[in-house]
């Protein structure tokens, strides 16, 4: 599991490891490294080594938190295995069918969710086809397969609020539950704009 304590820079995370796991983990960046297409950035994302789509390339940020930029791929310690999380495979099924595919071909042991391998030993990381996996996905494709699995309605705006959307407070009280609407974005108010 990545330290409570986040460090802030990928020397510092990569310092913390014990020796055997940061020279899986190390050998697994250079790999991704070297692979990686122009336009993502590497650095500490959730605890642990990450890269992506920095805010300058896309202002959003991620969905799900938009003070993060949009992963595409991420690198971590665990206390049983080491994780590498491809988002660039969550959003696209073929990408991740042409991985998976590639990966078992090899002979290697796949242990993958929808996104995230566990490895416990480098030898079973066939490196080249993680690597052909990163290099096929540039941010373009990246984006342009992000912004098609994520509902307009989950997407952040890069500008101001919009206006148009009424804001609401929901509270229970008791068994019931009241809907109150905030009074800068009721229809009344914004009608006299």
């Amino acid at each position: 599991m990545p330290p409570t304590n986040s460090p802030a820079t990928v020397a510092e995370y990569l310092d913390g490891l014990p020796a055997d796991r940061r020279a899986m983990v190390e050998a697994i960046r250079r790999t991704i490294n070297r692979r990686l297409p122009k336009g993502y950035e590497e650095g500490i994302q959730y605890g642990m080594i990450g890269w992506f789509v920095p805010h300058s390339r896309y202002p959003a940020g991620y969905h799900c938190d938009p003070r993060q930029p949009v992963p595409f791929a991420g690198l971590g310690n665990w206390k049983r295995h080491v994780g590498i999380s491809l988002f660039c495979t969550y959003v696209d099924p073929d990408h991740q069918e042409r991985f998976r595919t590639a990966w078992l071909a090899t002979g290697k042991p796949l242990d993958m969710g929808k996104g995230c391998i566990r490895v416990k030993r480098l030898e079973d990381v066939p490196l080249e086809v993680l690597g052909d996996c990163i290099r096929r996905m540039p941010v373009k494709t990246f984006l342009e397969r992000y912004e098609a699995i994520v509902p307009a309605s989950k997407r952040r705006s890069t500008g101001a609020a919009d206006p148009t959307r009424v804001a609401t407070k929901r509270t229970t009280t008791g068994s019931r539950s009241i809907s109150s609407r905030s009074p800068s974005t009721t229809r009344s108010s914004r009608s006299r704009r």
